[in-house]
């Protein structure tokens, strides 16, 4: 197969666009520039084309275009990947973000997901029944990606991860053919699937079970706010608390500035904090017992629980972090909050080099720890946290500074880690961090590439190579 550098100038992409229902976007177009951009700004990729798909025959073509002329392939949905693989120099961008439908089914307690939506649009058809499937922490966070890197998000400690919810999903092979994976179709698919990223194929649609949340989808939830100072305490007590609380009750830990913005009070405004954002999905009247340890330990400078639907805990720092933001990101997971782990965490929390730069500690317990190992793709099962460390800002002058602190921060604590990290969470990392956030499943993972992708058509991702 022939590079895609040498075939970008005379693959007829016209041939391509003739066959289309949706647009093809080249250099040169008016909207190539917006069209090209993803959610970290610190990404500036110049692809052949963007093919913004208006169908799954639109897909399938795509995939067959680029097969029969040696051109990379690049699959974008909702833009959010932190490495920024939805768009690739030279590359032939498949963007689904025209693919935005949902069908919730009451009666069966699913929804179908169209590739394009982001959880958003997941949220508002469901929430309106009273249901959600577990996602992640931002609405505007694409469902594919989300979903193929296994899914961790506020509901995991009661109801698993996002692809412990998968029912089945529509993809099309690297050989452009169209297949439903599920636990009684392509069964090696849909295992690969729940983890194993955009290696196997493009997923076009997915179908997801739905559970009561809250009262009719009002659930109790924001921050608890304390000062920087005290967050060693507040990281010792959390890391004991958390596995004894009702599954209905899950929180995630970060460091971070507090907003200059409502709802913050301006007292607060610009001030570095460990915080614990709660989200309860239980009923309310079991909501003060369940939230009491919550509401009374340390001293904390806001306590900002509150009744809202779940879509809106789900979107409350969209417009925090708009897109179009710099971002560097590290990860790991960690079985334990050590106590040296504490005291690397204060070092760098205080050393925060940006207003929008934080890290954050995502529980995977509960639940998501009740599932085996070798389930699904998802390896991380054993109790513990996604750690993420994000260096984040505006402006692109301060790209290496957000870079550095992020490194230097990752590199100490690493030691502390179980090894491997989130995919959702890396940029490009080497195939040893991604041999190593896969642990025991990387070398089923490889044998089913073997069989779907053997020529590694889907490869700008976290790869898993063929093992041929």
């Amino acid at each position: 197969m022939s590079t895609a550098t040498d075939t970008t100038a005379t693959a007829p992409y016209e041939e391509l666009s003739g066959v289309l229902h949706g647009d093809l976007i080249r250099p040169g177009d008016v909207e190539y520039d917006a069209a090209r951009a993803v959610y970290n700004a610190m990404i500036d990729k110049r692809p052949a084309a963007i093919a913004r798909c208006r169908d799954v025959v639109d897909v399938i073509s795509c995939v067959r275009f680029g097969r029969a002329h040696g051109v990379e392939l690049a699959i974008r949905g909702g833009g959010h990947n932190a490495g920024g693989l939805g768009v690739w120099d030279d590359a032939l961008v498949i963007d689904l973000s025209m693919l935005r439908g949902t069908t919730v089914d009451p009666a069966a307690r699913t929804v179908r997901v169209d590739a394009g939506c982001t959880w958003q649009d997941v949220d508002h058809a469901t929430v309106g029944f009273g249901m959600a499937t577990p996602s992640g922490f931002l609405g505007s966070t694409g469902v594919g990606g989300l979903t193929l890197g296994g899914g961790i998000g506020y509901l995991s400690r009661r109801f698993g991860l996002t692809v412990d919810n998968l029912i089945s999903a529509d993809v099309v092979l690297a050989d452009g053919t169209f297949v439903k994976a599920s636990e009684t179709s392509h069964g090696d698919l849909f295992w690969a699937l729940r983890g194993g990223g955009g290696n196997y194929g493009v997923v076009t649609s997915f179908t997801f079970r739905c559970h009561d949340i809250g009262e009719h989808g009002v659930v109790i939830g924001g921050p608890v706010l304390y000062d920087l100072a005290d967050a060693g305490d507040v990281m010792r007590w959390y890391r004991e608390l958390l596995p004894s609380l009702p599954e209905e009750l899950s929180g995630w830990l970060g460091l971070m500035t507090v907003p200059p913005a409502p709802p913050f009070p301006e007292a607060l405004w610009g001030r570095k904090v460990c915080g614990i954002v709660w989200c309860y999905t239980g009923p309310h009247d079991r909501a003060d017992k369940v939230l009491e340890p919550v509401k009374t330990f340390g001293s904390p400078v806001l306590t900002g629980l509150h009744e809202m639907p779940f879509n809106v805990l789900q979107g409350a720092f969209d417009g925090l972090y708009p897109a179009g933001l710099q971002w560097y990101w590290r990860a790991d997971f960690f079985n334990e909050i050590s106590d040296t782990a504490i005291d690397i965490h204060r070092k760098y929390g205080e050393q925060l080099p940006t207003g929008h730069s934080t890290m954050h500690l995502y529980p995977i317990d509960g639940a998501a720890a009740r599932v085996p190992a070798d389930a699904t793709a998802f390896a991380y099962r054993d109790g513990g946290w996604a750690g993420v460390i994000v260096g984040v800002d505006p402006d692109p002058g301060n790209s290496a500074l957000i870079t550095q602190w992020a490194q230097d921060y990752w590199k100490e604590l690493h030691p502390t880690s179980a090894g491997g990290a989130y995919v959702n969470f890396m940029m490009s990392e080497g195939q040893d961090r991604v041999r190593a956030s896969y642990r025991g499943n990387y070398a089923r993972l490889a044998a089913i590439k073997n069989h779907y992708d053997p020529d590694n058509t889907f490869h700008i991702n976290q790869n898993i190579q063929p093992s041929h």
